[in-house]
């Protein structure tokens, strides 16, 4: 029996007759047939390339290398990691001790053997998390049938190391569960019928009690089906446990309801498009996607970060609400986490980070330091701690190796970990430039490319612009080993869509503005040419989910720019895409297609149907996955159905395992890479583009 491709929206609007509809039945033999022989032609193709072996193993290498960090999430005295390598393909979930993490080699305790499991149950089981109780005894395990985003959820003994006989559990779907407490769970799955929203995520939420039958939990919200979903939201530390029930109403927008003491629920007066960073000393803490005025207040600035105080009882009138930090037009916040002792804030300016310690006073006020951190590229927050005062930063740009620092609640973080070099990179420079958009915006991107550069080289855009996602410096080995040091220049857009300068710089690009997106990736291409660092020829372009829409448009519309296209587990079919996997929880982001005004303009820019056999496309390689449940290979395969049939030149890989990852262990995410370079170096350095006649 074939697997649904998602929810199917009943108002979804007629689309005339699409030759590849049958492609949409993921898991249909007529389907995998073409997809079966898709990768044959494309391996062959690929994987013919004298360079592919050595560029596949070089990956592999790295990527099973033990001199990797292994990051860690803090939890109480521990520092739990999950750690995949050539004997662990799968992987192990493992702990250590805070204080024997820092040193060299760890005595890391294994707590499960995912190899061995899934080799024991013979199941394909992939890692998607845990969650432990506030006592750390039990952990609610989640594992996914080849990498999908819907799990099976398990409770698992820690002091034991197996699984809970007679404990919580939640069959295959996409289900939310989290701790009240060591007895109680509150959770949302599939419980049958018109308990999905039209997304594809639970709608209700429940109140479970342990050994009481799960039809007899209590069923504590109900949202609609027409909202995103509901899931319960509970933090906890040494001072309070703070359990919400969270309606998203959009993607970027969401009601917070209190439940209290009493198990009653109470809605918080937020605004909808407050986004929920954690909770610390009684306060949850949020960011603002829109300026808000609480009540007897000035009004808060959009893109701010805040303290709202949870109210003491259920009769507690308004309380103050603290304002931590609100960013300048060229800032933005783009990751916080809440721990026992400090609130911590990730802030770029210019698309480069900073890290913020936010502590309160016994009188309510706030202090922000700035920790002394390595300047000029990415500050991540890897983990904080509920429950002591540790925390873990990491640092990293194009051409630094990735250093892992440990603050033990003092505010002065120390390297403990740092990821050896993967590649020569003292003949590289790292450089921002803005491009001019076609309204006039200047449109930040960073190249890296070989000091004694002379001459237009090989080029790689990369890109995504979307759901306020910042692309931020990051080390990547595969770009440096295989594209970087044999003579290639490499290339982020930070276009409106994502998040590099806050909310305003997402929401520029929303719905009827998406061609915004569009424009400013396209300006960056004919900037990287205007400054004589590429030709069209010798210019190619990457994406994947948002940035695979983004590089099949640009495609799509300016076809002389660019020499090669990979994109990876894209969007493509936007007149369908509601109808597709998750697809309906990106309403916010897109618009509907069953609305008349949504519909005129994604057909102004879906690919699926601009592209024409009329013109001439650069070269494409689509990337995806069969298990991907998010977005589904659905797009991808018919996109290289059509570009197919018009004559163009097109090569398509599907890999069945990984989800929306389209890799679930090293060698298929190896593999994934090796095919995508030996492509670009095929297209761009081998053989450029003829010219046009």
């Amino acid at each position: 029996m074939a697997e649904s491709v998602g929810a199917i929206r009943t108002h979804g609007a007629p689309e005339g007759a699409d030759p590849y509809l049958w492609l949409e039945d993921v898991h249909g033999e007529r389907a995998m047939q073409w997809v079966r022989a898709q990768n044959s032609r494309s391996i062959a193709t690929l994987q013919g390339e004298p360079d592919y072996r050595g560029d596949y193993e070089a990956i592999l290498r790295v990527m099973d290398a033990a001199d990797r960090i292994p990051y860690g999430d803090l939890d109480h005295q521990w520092v739990f990691n999950f750690w995949q390598d050539a004997e662990h393909p799968k992987g192990l979930w493992r702990r250590d001790s805070v204080a024997d993490y820092a040193r060299a080699l760890p005595a890391w305790e294994v707590l499960l053997d995912l190899d061995r499991l899934a080799a024991d149950e013979r199941e394909n089981w992939v890692w998607k998390g845990a969650e432990c109780s506030p006592s750390l005894e039990r952990c609610l395990l989640h594992l996914s049938r080849g990498g999908g985003d819907a799990v099976v959820v398990r409770e698992f003994d820690l002091a034991a190391k197996t699984f809970v006989a007679r404990g919580f559990r939640l069959e295959e779907a996409k289900s939310s569960i989290t701790w009240l407490d060591e007895d109680r769970v509150l959770f949302g799955t599939d419980f049958g019928p018109g308990s999905m929203t039209h997304s594809g995520y639970p709608r209700i939420v429940k109140l479970w009690n342990r050994d009481e039958p799960m039809a007899e939990a209590r069923t504590v919200y109900e949202a609609t089906a027409t909202d995103v979903g509901a899931n319960a939201v509970v933090f906890h530390d040494p001072a309070a446990t703070i359990a919400l029930v969270q309606r998203d109403v959009s993607f970027f927008s969401a009601e917070y309801h209190w439940l209290t003491p009493a198990g009653k629920l109470q809605r918080l007066p937020l605004p909808l498009g407050a986004d929920l960073k954690g909770a610390h000393a009684g306060s949850l803490i949020f960011t603002l996607r829109e300026e808000w005025t609480p009540a007897a207040q000035p009004a808060i600035p959009k893109g701010s970060l805040i303290a709202f105080r949870v109210p003491d009882t259920e009769r507690s009138g308004a309380q103050p609400v603290r304002v931590l930090y609100s960013p300048d037009p060229r800032t933005s916040i783009d990751e916080v986490a809440t721990g026992r002792d400090a609130v911590y804030a990730s802030i770029y300016e210019n698309v480069t980070g900073r890290i913020h310690a936010f502590r309160v006073g016994p009188e309510g006020a706030w202090s922000d330091t700035v920790l002394p951190l390595p300047a000029g590229g990415s500050t991540h927050i890897v983990s904080t701690n509920n429950w002591g005062p540790e925390a873990y930063f990491r640092f990293e740009s194009y051409t630094t190796p990735a250093t892992l620092y440990a603050d033990d609640g003092r505010g002065l973080p120390a390297a403990i970990k740092s990821l050896p070099a993967r590649f020569d990179a003292s003949n590289l420079i790292c450089e921002q430039f803005f491009a001019v958009s076609s309204d006039g915006t200047r449109i930040p991107y960073f190249v890296t490319r070989p000091l004694n550069l002379t001459a237009p080289a090989a080029t790689v855009l990369y890109g995504y612009g979307g759901f306020e996602i910042s692309e931020t410096p990051g080390y990547s080995a595969n770009f440096g080993m295989l594209w970087l040091t044999r003579g290639g220049v490499f290339a982020v857009a930070n276009i409106r869509g994502g998040g590099e300068y806050g909310p305003a710089w997402h929401q520029a690009a929303l719905g009827r503005n998406r061609q915004k997106s569009f424009d400013d990736f396209q300006a960056v291409a004919q900037d990287l040419v205007r400054r004589g660092f590429t030709t069209p020829a010798q210019l190619g372009i990457m994406g994947g989910s948002n940035g695979g829409l983004l590089v099949s448009a640009s495609m799509v519309q300016r076809p002389e720019l660019f020499g090669a296209v990979v994109c990876q587990v894209p969007l493509i079919d936007m007149l369908r895409y509601t109808q597709i996997g998750a697809g309906a929880s990106w309403e916010a982001e897109y618009g509907d297609p069953a609305r008349a005004a949504d519909r005129a303009w994604l057909l102004r820019y879906s690919p699926y149907q601009n592209v024409s056999r009329e013109k001439r496309y650069p070269p494409v390689l689509f990337v995806t996955a069969t298990s991907d449940d998010r977005v589904t290979p659905v797009h991808a395969r018919k996109m290289a159905a059509r570009m197919e049939s018009q004559g163009h030149d097109v090569l398509f890989y599907e890999n069945t395992d990984g989800g929306h990852a389209a890799a679930a262990d090293h060698k298929q995410a190896a593999e994934m890479w090796a095919l995508s370079f030996v492509y670009l170096r095929q297209k761009l350095m081998q053989h450029p583009r003829r010219p046009e006649p």
